[in-house]
Order: structure tokens, then C-alpha cells, then sequence
């Protein structure tokens, strides 16, 4: 039996774009995979849009025509079929990152989310050991560790 899709409560507005119109979402969605797609129950409609996460909002693109009179601001339920994006550092990571004298801890919110998602999509165990190679390379040294 499939795990009915994640609803999460989230407020936004409607903007014009050239592309058709855009649900923005007043808070930009954390800890989840985006540049997928989800479907947004709004007043009632569901909604299909693409999600896509840039470093300080999140958009959602309706893949259809949105229903007349929608209003500018609204609440809705946001249902995803992906989960939660693991938020872990992996043991090889933070392994490779230590041997390294390199400071993982330096890298902010984005940036892990980056490293982690770069890493975490590798599809062979040689492209996995290119991706840690690429991030420890790019970590700042430890405080007192000569470079």
C-alpha cells in the first residue's frame, strides 16, 4: 500500500508572471526536496504545481489553469509525495571532512543542503567517492590546522 502524500499547511499569495500566474509562499520550505512537483489544495481545488526552492523563497507553478477568483493571500495544504530530506551528515562525509583537517561545522544551512543533496544523488560508489572528494576539498581548514 502507498504512503498517501505529506500535507503541510502553508500560507502564501498569487502573483502575475509572464509564464502564468505564481503561488509564492510567504515562508520558504524547509527540510523538504523541491524542484518537484506536489499538489496544492486551495479553497477546495487540488491544485498540481511544481515546487521550486531558491535560497530565500519557494514558488509554486501550477502545471494547469488555477480556478477563477482566487484570492491574492491564502492558506492551503501543500501535499508532497517525497518526505523529508535527510538532514544527517553521512559517516563517510563527516569521516573524509575530519581525515582532511577540514570544518565541516562552517558551512551554513544552504550550503549543507547543497553538499548533502550533491552527494546524496551520486549513483555510483566511484561518483560518491568524486562528490566527498569535491565538498572536503571546498570546506575551509580547521582553526589551527596549517593548510
Amino acid at each position: 500500500m502507498l504512503n498517501p502524500p505529506r500535507a503541510l499547511p502553508v500560507r502564501g499569495r498569487t502573483v502575475p508572471a509572464a509564464t502564468g500566474p505564481l503561488l509564492i509562499l510567504d515562508a520558504r520550505l524547509e527540510g523538504h526536496d523541491t524542484f518537484l512537483t506536489g499538489t496544492l489544495t486551495l479553497h477546495g481545488h487540488d491544485i498540481p504545481v511544481r515546487i521550486t526552492t531558491l535560497d530565500h523563497s519557494t514558488t509554486l507553478q501550477p502545471t494547469q489553469a488555477l480556478p477563477d477568483n482566487l484570492p491574492e493571500q491564502w492558506s492551503a495544504a501543500l501535499h508532497l509525495r517525497h518526505g523529508q530530506r535527510p538532514r544527517d551528515v553521512p559517516d563517510d562525509l563527516r569521516a573524509a571532512a575530519s581525515t582532511a583537517g577540514r570544518d565541516l561545522d562552517a558551512l551554513d544551512d544552504a550550503e549543507l543542503r547543497y553538499a548533502l543533496t550533491f552527494l546524496g544523488e551520486a549513483t555510483t560508489a566511484a561518483i560518491r567517492t568524486e562528490r566527498l572528494a569535491a565538498i572536503v576539498t571546498g570546506l575551509p581548514t580547521l582553526e589551527g590546522d596549517p593548510e
